[in-house]
């Protein structure tokens, strides 16, 4: 196994070890600018701060240009519990949640203005080590496996469900372990926590771009069948002029070359407008979920 340079290595080790609960931090790039109205975009926890940010601020930086007598700030969670309680308090404006997380808002009082992505791109995978012992499902049966928390989408429910389809019992065959992002996933199966680490295809593109010789080191092993992707939502008393000018200026990005690679840093191929209805294939398929599998959180 090559050697992580050091401080990378406590940092990453401290990621792949889930901290006790805290009071949720808000990460926000700007401070507000006088009387201007201020709309707080908050968006699951899919990298660390630091990261998410640096995908994630160009495409802010490109809606407040456009915009008129109002900004847009980009907030960040420091994981999926903290970014549930954040919207279910209904204090963020804008919402960039996974698709179970949307249904959550829904009930909130948020509404689906796009989503966030072609569907083929959101679908669970599999991450095992090259040199390690794990070919089937099966194979899993007494082991580790880590997901980023049990209630993404994409990294968790739809691969726990994925190995319920080929036999095996989610609760008595597995060690599941929650760690807290995407990254922690991965990098537990490559320091040999995890003989499989669950993510879905932007953060392994990522960990791939950022720590090549560790990803070198991994491949995917399976992937599920693909859903909807992530929903872009507002919450119902941000103005209608506003909610449409963010949702036009979203759809038309892949329309132009300064759009084209804001899109590129976030991962994310376009957006296409969306509604609520959109994300009832979603209510489907958790309720089959939670059916055969488990509850999606605990109660």
């Amino acid at each position: 196994m090559n050697r992580l340079p050091k401080l990378l290595l406590v940092l990453l080790l401290a990621a792949c070890n889930p901290a006790e609960p805290e009071k949720p931090l808000q990460y926000s790039s700007t401070l507000p600018r006088g009387n201007t109205p201020v709309y707080r975009l908050a968006i699951h926890p899919l990298y660390n701060p630091q990261k998410l940010s640096e995908a994630y601020q160009p495409l802010i930086d490109h809606l407040n240009r456009q915009l008129q007598d109002v900004r847009i700030e980009l907030e960040a969670s420091r994981d999926y519990q903290a970014y549930e309680q954040k919207f279910r308090g209904r204090e963020p404006a804008f919402l960039l949640p996974n698709p179970w997380q949307t249904l959550e808002a829904i009930k909130a009082g948020y509404h689906v203005i796009a989503t966030a992505g072609d569907a083929e791109d959101f679908k669970g995978i599999f991450i095992v080590r090259r040199d390690g012992a794990i070919k089937t499902p099966a194979d899993l049966k007494g082991k580790v496996v880590s997901y980023p928390s049990p209630t993404a989408l994409a990294a968790a429910i739809m691969p726990q469900y994925y190995l319920h389809t080929k036999g095996i019992d989610i609760k008595r065959d597995l060690q599941n372990v929650y760690v807290g992002s995407q990254e922690s996933s991965i990098m537990n199966v490559y320091l040999g926590k995890a003989a499989a680490g669950a993510t879905w295809p932007p953060p392994w593109r990522l960990f791939q771009k950022d720590h090549p010789a560790e990803a070198a080191q991994l491949k995917v092993a399976w992937e599920t069948p693909p859903l909807i992707n992530n929903s872009v939502m507002a919450r119902d008393d941000v103005p209608e002029t506003l909610r449409n000018a963010v949702r036009k200026m979203l759809v038309g990005l892949a329309s132009n070359p300064e759009g084209k690679a804001i899109l590129a840093g976030m991962q994310t191929a376009r957006f296409h407008a969306a509604d609520d209805a959109s994300y009832d294939v979603v209510l489907n398929y958790i309720r089959n979920f939670e059916k055969t599998v488990r509850p999606v959180e605990s109660k």
